[in-house]
């Protein structure tokens, strides 16, 4: 257990002297491997064990068939964006809110909740709702606290809404049930848009001069904004109704498995975009170029976390964290409440991804063994890494929006984003206390035999 530990402080030191956490996370697993077979750092013994660890990880994660979804689902999201979807969520939700003070960043939340459901991504929903919302909040007058803060905390939901890369990949490292994981995050994903609401309602109530009302549409406007979200409607039904069997009837019979859903919804993606005229083949290369990228540095931040589980693992730290509990004899909830503790302050040094690789391998066994169900302490975990997002000095969804937006600062967008940080804090305490909001639906799937 003392070596754990003392493998985690030299990743949060690494970390804090700017050294990328693949690296981090890479170097100090495989010191940490050597040490734990060999004895000492220079053991020739335990040399050979961590070069067969290593090698093994990367040959596994690479020949991994269930992580072809993570590729997918970014493919996805990317068509989704040249597609023009974003704007007509914007707009569907602009013309049924907008006319209230505060509207126009509350109907930025909204679109931003239905974008994260084609999407799966947080960076991604930030940064195409920045392009599309900030102009328009701009031109009403609402202050760069209000604008900036409802892009960013909107931006979360990417994360939690259905599909999302996260629950993905919580998935496939704790070997739980993904179409179970995507139906849990729909009741917590639509409580964070209603808590973002009233965080907006906030901070027009205290300053009015915040959030200007904008003009109120007509019912012909909003018919016709309705009737423009078709592709996301479609797609979101190809995706999730697939998923759950929606397809499942004669004479199709049809059940997608998650990478059979990610691949028809970036193929549905790719044809919508295709159609509307969005692509080029300049513009297709580039987002088969940035898919994989960003599925390369996913996967290298996996490997490394990998390495670190195994070292990890090797200095039994899950089981001395249980025979911990059970010696001092601590409630279940007491440690769930340390758990989310440790989370919150991790997300001021950690980005989400890493921090949910580095933290559940260690977590889920002990939570496990305390009776709690995987597929809410999953949401729970995903909850709590949303908040990361927003939590300086990190929040790399703060960082996005400042790369996008540039003539912010980030202290404007961290001021501005409190009262949704606040509001988040509300949400998981709800659903840590009331586990029923985060299970019922994965009950009804399973009673439905899906």
């Amino acid at each position: 257990m003392t070596a754990a530990l003392i493998g985690f402080a030299l990743v949060l030191i690494l970390v804090l002297l700017r050294i990328p956490i693949v690296f981090s996370m890479g170097l100090v697993g495989t010191f940490g491997i050597v040490w734990e077979r060999g004895g000492d750092l220079l053991s020739e013994r335990g040399m050979k064990a961590a070069m067969s660890v290593v090698g093994r990880q990367i040959t596994d994660t690479a020949q991994d068939y269930g992580l072809s979804v993570v590729p997918l689902f970014i493919l996805m999201g990317l068509f989704v964006n040249k597609g023009g979807m974003a704007r007509e969520l914007y707009a569907v939700s602009n013309a049924f809110l907008g006319h209230f003070r505060g509207g126009i960043a509350m109907a930025t939340v909204a679109a931003c909740g239905g974008f994260s459901a084609i999407c799966g991504s947080s960076l991604a929903t930030a940064a195409t709702m920045s392009k599309v919302a900030m102009p328009e909040m701009r031109r009403y007058g609402y202050s760069d606290e209000l604008s900036t803060a409802s892009i960013a905390a909107g931006g979360t939901l990417g994360i939690l809404i259905p599909p999302s890369v996260i629950l993905v990949i919580y998935g496939l490292l704790t070997e739980t049930s993904i179409g179970k994981l995507f139906m849990a995050g729909i009741i917590p994903g639509a409580l964070g848009i209603f808590f973002y609401l009233l965080a907006v309602r906030y901070t027009v109530w205290r300053k009015p001069d915040s959030g200007p009302a904008g003009e109120r549409s007509g019912w012909d406007v909003r018919i016709k904004a309705l009737g423009s979200v078709w592709a996301v409607l479609l797609l979101f039904f190809l995706v999730i109704g697939g998923l759950y069997g929606a397809f499942d009837f004669a004479p199709l019979n049809l059940t997608f498995s998650p990478t059979e859903a990610a691949g028809m919804g970036a193929m549905g993606a790719f044809l919508i975009a295709l159609f509307r005229g969005g692509l080029t083949v300049k513009s297709t290369f580039e987002v088969l170029r940035e898919t994989s990228f960003t599925a390369a540095s996913l996967f290298a931040v996996l490997i490394g976390a990998q390495i670190f589980s195994n070292f990890v693992n090797l200095a039994g730290l899950p089981e001395a964290l249980i025979n911990l509990v059970t010696v001092w004899d601590v409630s279940p909830f007491m440690v769930i409440l340390m758990i989310l503790g440790i989370y919150i302050i991790l997300g001021c040094v950690f980005e989400s991804l890493s921090m949910l690789l580095l933290t559940v391998p260690i977590f889920f066994p002990l939570v496990t063994s305390l009776g709690f169900d995987p597929i809410w302490f999953g949401i729970v975990v995903v909850v709590v890494t949303e908040i990361s997002l927003i939590t300086p000095p990190v929040g790399l969804n703060v960082f996005i929006l400042k790369g996008v937006v540039g003539d912010v600062s980030t202290a404007t967008i961290f001021k501005g984003v409190t009262p949704f940080w606040i509001a988040d804090i509300f949400r998981l305490a709800l659903i840590v206390l009331i586990p029923w909001l985060v299970l019922v639906l994965p009950e009804q799937m399973g009673a439905m035999g899906h």
